[in-house]
């Protein structure tokens, strides 16, 4: 190759999946979203880059929530975890409380990256363990102004790392079975084995000191998600 010759970079854009029945805009800007709910301890850093460019995303808005140790989602308390649902479009369950716990967001930095602290997910019925999270972009870049949603994802969390942290108390003595990460339909179906996390255990002596995981998310900051439309944030509102 030539010297002069310019190099061209790709960078994968990271594929969509659904938002779930148990989305909710819950307004929280926070980095430690437990709640001191029960669980192996997890931290999360996720970077989030400009998949047509490669560069970060600064100022990115970016909301995670996800089930505790026992399968429930805050909102969905009641909801038993163990009989799976029958749909997984918004607004298809009725919420059950006002429980806000697992659920939060914040703003990339200008590396492009959020942190987040919470533990490690359980599982619900019909399901692999897995993370929700949705990516707002303001108009401009200004996180003053109104945000369209680019981004609705899904994070998978690797096996082994599963089988490891399910064995705690906190999550042990189920009336159902999680499914593993292949048995599950949407990470089959919808690009899964691209949007499994980088995981690591943060002690040396006991898993139950808790995980390390991090991603790079690439996304089309113009792309308009069909997953969660901005109104949805104003509709599903604590």
């Amino acid at each position: 190759m030539d010297a002069n010759t310019p190099v061209t970079s790709f960078f994968l854009l990271s594929p969509e999946q659904i938002a779930g029945p148990y989305f909710r805009n819950s307004k929280l800007i926070r980095r430690n979203i437990s709640e001191g709910a029960d669980g192996i301890p997890l931290v999360l850093r996720l970077s989030i880059i400009d998949a047509m460019t490669g560069e970060p995303v600064p100022d990115a808005l970016v909301d995670i929530w996800h089930c505790n140790a026992r399968g429930a989602y805050s909102g969905w308390s009641k909801i038993n975890p163990d009989v799976e649902v029958d749909s997984g479009d918004i607004g298809a369950i009725a919420r059950t409380d006002d429980d806000t716990y697992l659920r939060g967001a914040q703003f990339s930095d200008k590396s492009g990256i959020v942190r987040f602290t919470t533990i490690y997910p359980g599982f619900y019925a019909g399901r692999a363990v897995h993370i929700h999270l949705a990516v707002r972009i303001a108009a401009g870049n200004n996180y003053l102004e109104e945000r369209h949603v680019a981004w609705v994802g899904q994070l998978y969390l690797p096996e082994v790392a599963s089988r490891s942290a399910l064995c705690a108390r906190q999550y042990d003595g189920r009336a159902s079975t999680r499914l593993t990460n292949a048995e599950d339909f949407y990470y089959s179906t919808m690009g899964g084995d691209a949007s499994i996390l980088n995981v690591h255990t943060l002690g040396r002596d006991s898993n139950e000191d808790g995980f390390f995981g991090q991603m790079t998310i690439g996304i089309d900051t113009f792309s308009v998600s069909t997953q969660i439309k901005p109104e949805d944030f104003d509709k599903y509102t604590v």
